[in-house]
């Protein structure tokens, strides 16, 4: 079943190799968010055990959660604040220097419409890419799939369902742009 959910097939997560992942995945989140903020040193050490790759210079406020943490990629001097949900079942690319609010959820997974192989608990993923310097406002929901060009803004709130160009203010729900970063 790994094989087929990173090759974005159809999979079912009810899988014990699966089930051992985001089990260790949820002991390293849960030793992130529970640790000493004044021990920076150790805080990085889980993240970079719990992570696929952690730039320089990035802070991640708690609580952190995410499904595998292994599919999650941070760029060099990236903000998270609290409450990042990262269901990381496809890749999660996040450039560098991107500002995340609280509480934005980046959702990777994705259901059959057709209801019997969702009653089958039949599942895919599809990645999510966020380009160098974007910021994303709190309670902000990041799509199965979508790509967020460079230098762009996502509103607070704002659900983004379909890729965002470079430099571009996008808002509401769903997303939608709304004018150039350069606009005065």
């Amino acid at each position: 079943m790994r094989e087929r959910m990173l090759a974005g097939d159809l999979y079912r997560g009810a899988d014990p190799e699966l089930e051992a992942e985001m089990r260790a995945a949820m002991v390293l989140s849960k030793a992130f968010n529970d640790s000493d903020p004044g021990d920076p040193g150790h805080r990085r050490s889980l993240l970079g055990r719990l992570l696929g790759s952690i730039g320089a210079d990035v802070e991640i406020r708690p609580p952190l959660y995410v499904d595998y943490g292994s599919h999650l990629h941070i760029g060099d001097r990236v903000f998270v604040n609290f409450g990042l949900t990262a269901l990381d079942v496809a890749e999660i690319r996040i450039g560098d220097d991107v500002l995340l609010g609280p509480n934005v959820q980046l959702l990777t997974p994705t259901h059959p419409i057709d209801p019997e192989p969702r009653r089958a608990k039949w599942e895919a993923a599809l990645p999510i890419t966020i380009g160098d310097n974007v910021w994303i406002g709190g309670l902000a929901v990041v799509c199965p799939g979508v790509t967020i060009g460079a230098d762009s803004v996502i509103g607070a709130g704002a659900v983004v369902t379909r890729d965002v160009p470079a430099g571009v203010v996008a808002v509401g729900n769903p997303a939608r742009v709304i004018r150039s970063v350069q606009d005065d």
